[in-house]
């Protein structure tokens, strides 16, 4: 007989140092919904912040969770939860927290249990999120010890311009990538990018909106383009291809670290290169997301420096690189009930 779970949800605002902006909205805080599972003895968490643009909040999460909570205490598997939840935060948050519970369970690391290579400390960017080019200038300085930084623009061309100049102006030594964050129109692209090649930048991030990706038909660009909105799931690959160079794989959006490795996976067969992100969350979002960056060309894993305080232990950050360590989440040695 299958042991009965707790099952716990609860939802945390976690406030942002500052206010942070992207194209079309401002942030001043994440709520997170955690999930957390145990058989009295073992423990597994898993924490999301949903989708905000697909209307994917705590209010979502939580009702989600609710129509799962019996089948969880029951002893629903990952595969299960593949079935009975959609893509986004609410699967994302249990699928996490079955993962830690499983590999308790095992004695194994979560990254062994998914046959994922043993963690190495990964080159991160650092956000700027988009802002006067001289505040902007200013916090690429702040980040000293950032070997790489991602610039939130908005879609105002020439102010958009304006703060990638004044970034690499001011660090001259970082690889930088741009988010647009379905900001521009596909007539904006060319005076975009010749100022993009200019500054050296590495790689665009999203710059038309969903729905519009056959707009790149044809299209060349000489720096590689990024899905991240354009790319939920494992069903939206194939429309990327002969479009986008690379895909940005965030966990709330996939809806967990399994559908995430498949995306993965199927990204590479595909020829497309890999990039982890995250919608902002604490360590315990991250530590699952580090796994994924294990396999990626691309990490994004800045979140929890947003915010006003993080959980301890959490994750740590030196010379430009994040280090997640066995303390902070899916390890077995974490093996009594919190």
């Amino acid at each position: 007989m299958v042991q009965r779970l707790s099952v716990d949800v609860s939802v945390e605002r976690l406030p942002f140092a500052k206010p942070f902006q992207i194209s079309g909205h401002v942030f001043t805080e994440s709520a997170v919904v955690v999930v957390t599972l145990s058989d009295g003895l073992h423990t597994g968490r898993g924490e999301a912040s949903g989708v905000y643009y697909l209307g994917d909040d705590e209010a979502a999460m939580t009702a989600a969770l609710d129509t799962v909570r019996e089948g969880l205490a029951q002893g629903m598997t990952r595969a299960d939860l593949q079935r009975e939840l959609p893509a986004g935060g609410a699967r994302n948050a249990a699928d996490c927290a079955l993962w830690e519970l499983d590999a308790k369970r095992a004695g194994v690391p979560v990254w062994k249990l998914a046959g994922l290579p043993e963690p190495k400390p990964l080159l991160t960017t650092f956000t700027l999120g988009a802002d006067d080019p001289g505040v902007m200038a200013e916090g690429a300085l702040a980040y000293r010890d950032a070997r790489a930084l991602k610039l939130k623009l908005t879609g105002d061309l020439d102010l958009d311009i304006a703060r990638v100049r004044a970034v690499r102006a001011a660090r001259g030594d970082c690889w930088i990538g741009v988010d647009a964050n379905q900001g521009f129109q596909l007539a904006e692209l060319d005076a975009l990018i010749a100022v993009l090649v200019e500054c050296k930048v590495a790689l665009l991030e999203q710059p038309l909106a969903r729905g519009r990706e056959h707009d790149l038909d044809g299209f060349s660009s000489p720096i590689p383009i990024a899905a991240d909105e354009s790319a939920l799931t494992l069903a939206d690959l194939d429309v990327l291809v002969g479009r986008f160079d690379t895909v940005n794989i965030k966990l709330d959006k996939s809806g967990g670290l399994t559908e995430a490795v498949a995306i993965a996976q199927g990204a590479r067969r595909l020829g497309l290169d890999v990039m982890v992100g995250n919608m902002v969350g604490s360590s315990l979002a991250m530590a699952p997301a580090y796994l994924l960056g294990q396999l990626c060309d691309v990490v994004d894993l800045d979140g929890p420096t947003f915010l006003a305080a993080d959980r301890r232990p959490g994750i740590e950050y030196a010379d430009g690189y994040i280090h997640c360590p066995d303390t902070v989440w899916g390890h077995q040695s974490l093996a009594t009930a919190t």
